[in-house]
């Protein structure tokens, strides 16, 4: 099992090319009166993964979501047909750790 220092870790994969998707900027949103609130920003490691992404002390029941900007990386094989990629999830435990897979 991987150590993470933020209650919300993703990871990203290339199944295209059988390998991590390194250099992919990630950003973490929170749902709040009626939008969204940017709560942190990463950027995928050489493994594909994101592990710090936010403090525990931050997170608290609600909606989130994690906006994988994907354009530059799908560029480099070719016009990119997702730009960017976005996942809507709900944190009702926020004791709780959250592996949100980007692939």
């Amino acid at each position: 099992m991987d150590n993470h220092s933020s209650p919300i870790t993703t990871h990203v994969l290339d199944t295209a090319r059988g390998r991590p998707a390194a250099g992919i900027p990630v950003s973490l949103h929170l749902h709040s009166d009626g939008s969204w609130q940017e709560l942190a920003r990463g950027i995928t490691n050489q493994d594909g993964k994101i592990t710090d992404l936010l403090r525990e002390s931050k997170l608290r029941p609600g909606r989130y979501r994690l906006t994988f900007e994907t354009e530059i990386y799908l560029a480099q094989s070719g016009k990119p047909f997702f730009p960017e990629v976005e996942i809507v999830f709900e944190i009702h435990d926020p004791a709780q750790h959250y592996h949100v897979p980007g692939s």
